[in-house]
């Protein structure tokens, strides 16, 4: 087999009450409740809902003891109603609070930057060997109680790294890195194994989508060099809300899935929960068709390193390839559309392109000659491996043409072009082998598949034409509504092309998820939020809501980034 067919990493298969996860069982679904744990009656009936929409595990957070001891009555209410989804605790902070969930759930999520080390400073602190040493024999003194009275229950564990919260400790040494997110999971993975402790799942996640992907990437060769076969959890927190959290969700998972990672996501929308489920769904329903495709017999080109991918050198045609910005393109000129998000170009106005199909390149070799453009559809049950097999035949054969990849979609609804193209275009995009993207179907209008591209190509970072908003879900830790809250910000600060806003439900990721936005509004208590500027609070405990949204704004004029 070639390097892009898809096969999916093999895992030990984990128990999480009764629904097995990893192995040869499939890619599970998951969400997480936005009610307080403490309201028994409201986190029962979303807990129905989930289960109803089709998660096969359902978390709520779990602040202190209190909540931990009430996940009881929640999940004695389930199963007396004949609900019998597993549930999950999540944990931050509270290593008391665990070990009381652990009696009481399937399965306990805890957080190493934050379990035994105390919450982030953003304070850079110096460890010598040694005491870097004495710090990692704190985390086996911890870790070890709290491993036997999950064995005892039959408990397993989700070791969660958040790119927001890993502690001073890995900050010290490795920054706010991906190498430090992997490492921060190995530490407590390596506790595990010497404890022969195996029912553990692992997720690295961060809101943004290349650091997400590289840490994942990174963790599973770490994992592979220790022969350790955890499954993995996939997810991109603080996705937002509406077609830019779908896109985001679908490249960052969805990349991955590609590869044969992850054995259960968690699409993270700042929505009704029950929205996730659908697009967890059609991800896990579309990477599954990339099985039957035919075998890849291209592999990776000298010099590629997955870790660490480098944009594919081409020649520049006009405005594509080379060193410009990836571009946009459509059949022809016509369309509506609107503010920075037009089409760079139409093909019918390119002066010399040969169009190719990726899935017949491998049996036949057209003429490519040099000052062509190659836009490249594939007609393979896979087409992320079968463009990019093409792509890597190309660098090895020399050829230095620009390439525009070109998806069509008939007979799926938008939501499914959505998703689907994020994952056919992402994968690519985000391995540096595209130079312009565009996207046809027959379920959408040319500027809907023109304003697709432009959110593929912001999810990636490839180019920026639209406000950033990074901004969580919500949970029972958030004490403002953070779903209307969202929608008002966005509302008055859209048109802020590349500003990155952060809009958190609470200080557990918030200051540190958001670490690389420019602003941020952050819940701080009940009905109370706090503004960041950068990593840095300048207003706390304003009232949530109008108030403190004009003051956000203010803040951003008083900088002179109102425009």
């Amino acid at each position: 087999m070639g390097d892009f067919d898809y096969r999916r990493r093999v895992t030990n298969p984990v128990n999480v009450g009764g629904v097995m996860l990893g192995g040869d069982y499939p890619i599970r679904i998951q969400s997480m409740t936005s009610t307080s744990t403490m309201d028994a009656d409201g986190s029962v009936e979303q807990c129905k809902r989930l289960a109803e929409a089709g998660a096969e595990y359902v978390r709520l957070t779990a602040q202190g003891v209190r909540e931990a001891a009430n996940l009881d009555v929640i999940k004695s209410r389930l199963r007396a109603c004949g609900c019998n989804v597993p549930l999950v605790a999540d944990i931050h902070f509270n290593p008391k609070a665990a070990f009381e969930a652990a009696r009481h759930v399937e399965k306990v999520r805890i957080n190493p930057g934050n379990f035994i080390d105390p919450g982030r400073t953003f304070k850079k602190l110096d460890f010598t060997d040694e005491e870097y040493a004495a710090e990692i024999k704190k985390i086996e003194s911890a870790l070890v109680p709290f491993l036997d009275l999950c064995r005892e229950n039959g408990t397993a564990i989700r070791i969660g790294v958040n790119h927001g919260s890993l502690s001073d400790r890995i900050m010290s040494r490795y920054g706010d890195t991906p190498q430090g997110m992997a490492e921060s999971a190995m530490e407590f993975l390596r506790v595990c194994v010497a404890h022969d402790f195996n029912d553990v799942v692992i997720s690295v996640k961060a809101s943004n989508v290349s650091v997400m992907i590289e840490t994942v990437r990174r963790l599973v060769a770490a994992m592979d060099a220790e022969n350790m076969h955890f499954p993995l959890h996939l997810g991109v927190t603080e996705a937002g809300d509406g077609d830019d959290g779908r896109i985001k969700s679908a490249v960052g998972i969805g990349t991955l899935l590609a590869e044969g990672l992850g054995d259960t996501i968690r699409v993270s929308l700042s929505e009704d929960p029950v929205c996730e489920i659908p697009v967890a769904k059609m991800l896990v329903d579309y990477v599954a068709t990339f099985a039957s495709a035919p075998e890849i017999p291209y592999g990776l080109s000298e010099g590629f390193n997955r870790l660490t991918p480098r944009r594919r050198e081409s020649d520049a045609v006009g405005i594509i390839g080379g060193t410009n910005r990836p571009v946009v393109l459509v059949e022809d000129g016509d369309g509506a559309y609107s503010g920075d998000e037009k089409p760079d170009a139409a093909l019918a106005d390119l002066k010399d392109y040969i169009e190719v199909d990726a899935a017949l390149l491998y049996d036949e070799w057209p003429a490519i000659t040099p000052g062509k453009v190659v836009v490249m559809t594939s007609t393979s049950a896979n087409y992320p491996a079968s463009v990019q097999g093409a792509l890597h035949k190309m660098i090895s054969e020399g050829l230095t043409n620009p390439v525009i990849l070109k998806a069509s979609y008939a007979g799926v609804t938008p939501d499914e072009v959505t998703v689907r193209a994020s994952v056919d275009l992402g994968a690519p995009l985000m391995n540096g082998f595209v130079d312009g993207i565009m996207i046809e179907s027959d379920a959408m209008s040319t500027a809907d598949a023109v304003k697709l591209a432009f959110g593929i190509l912001q999810a990636t970072r490839l180019r920026i034409t639209r406000t950033d908003y990074i901004a969580c879900p919500g949970c029972g830790r958030t004490l403002f509504d953070l779903q209307s809250t969202l929608k008002m910000v966005k509302s008055r600060t859209s048109h802020l092309k590349g500003l990155k806003i952060g809009v958190m439900g609470c200080i557990v990721n918030g200051p540190g998820e958001m670490a690389d936005a420019d602003y941020g509004y952050v819940g701080a208590g009940v009905g109370k939020v706090s503004l960041y500027k950068g990593k840095v609070c300048v207003e706390k405990n304003i009232p949530a809501g109008a108030e403190a949204v004009d003051r956000l704004l203010d803040l951003i004029k008083s900088d002179g980034n109102w425009k």
